[in-house]
C-alpha cells in the first residue's frame, strides 16, 4: 500500500512539474508575441505596404537602388502606410504640388526615382538621403555646406530656417507637437528616426 502511495505521489509530482514547465514556456511565448506587437521600437509594417513589395523591387532595379528595397518600403510606411493612390507621397517631386498622382504604380515609380536621385546627390549617405526624401534636395546642399553629414540637429536647424522664411507658414501642417514647440514645422524633423525603425522591422521579416 505504501509503495502504491509513493508511486502515485511520484507520478503526481512529475505531472505537476510538466504542467508547470508547459505553462512557463507558453507564458514566455505569449510575452514575446505581446512585445512584438506593442513594443514601439518594433513597429508593424502594414499588409498594404508589403503587397507593394514586388513593384518596389521592380523600380528599385530600374533605378539602381535594388539594395535599398527595405528603405523604400519603410519610407512608404512612414508616408502613407501603403494607403491611397499615392502611397509614396511622391506627387510633389513629380509635379511640384500635392495630389497630382492618382495611380499607385506611378507613385512608386516616381518615389523610387526620387530616392535614387537624392541618394546619389547625398554621396550614399543613407540618412541624408532619407531626410532629403522628405525635405527635398535642398537639404543636401544645406548639410554639405555646414556639418557635412546628416545629424538630427541639422534637420532641426534646416526645418526652423525654412519655416521662418516661409511666406505662408499656415501651409505647413506641423504634425508633431515637439516640432511645434521649437518652430520646426517644415517637413518632419524625426523622419529619419521613424523610417529607420520601420527598416529594422522590414529587415527582420
Amino acid at each position: 500500500m505504501k509503495r502504491k502511495t509513493k508511486q502515485a505521489i511520484k507520478q503526481t509530482t512529475i505531472i505537476a512539474a510538466v504542467l508547470v514547465g508547459l505553462f512557463f514556456v507558453l507564458s514566455i511565448v505569449s510575452l514575446k508575441e505581446h512585445q512584438e506587437t506593442t513594443d514601439p521600437t518594433n513597429p508593424v509594417i502594414s499588409e498594404h505596404v508589403l503587397n507593394y513589395e514586388p513593384l518596389v523591387e521592380k523600380y528599385a532595379a530600374e533605378y539602381d537602388v535594388e539594395n535599398h528595397v527595405d528603405v523604400l518600403l519603410a519610407i512608404m510606411m512612414q508616408e502613407s502606410g501603403g494607403n491611397g493612390n499615392d502611397p509614396m507621397q511622391s506627387s510633389e517631386s513629380y509635379c511640384g504640388s500635392r495630389g497630382c498622382i492618382e495611380d499607385p504604380e506611378l507613385s512608386i515609380k516616381q518615389g523610387v526615382k526620387h530616392f535614387s536621385g537624392v541618394l546619389e546627390e547625398a554621396d550614399g549617405d543613407i540618412r541624408l538621403a532619407i531626410q532629403s526624401y522628405n525635405f527635398g534636395a535642398g537639404f543636401i546642399d544645406y548639410v554639405q555646406a555646414n556639418s557635412g553629414k546628416y545629424t538630427q540637429e541639422a534637420a532641426i536647424d534646416f526645418s526652423q530656417e525654412m519655416y521662418a522664411s516661409a511666406d505662408d507658414q499656415a501651409k505647413f501642417r506641423c504634425p508633431r507637437e515637439e516640432a511645434q514647440e521649437i518652430d520646426a514645422c517644415y517637413g518632419d524633423i524625426y523622419y529619419v528616426r521613424d523610417v529607420i525603425d520601420y527598416m529594422h522591422t522590414v529587415a527582420g521579416k
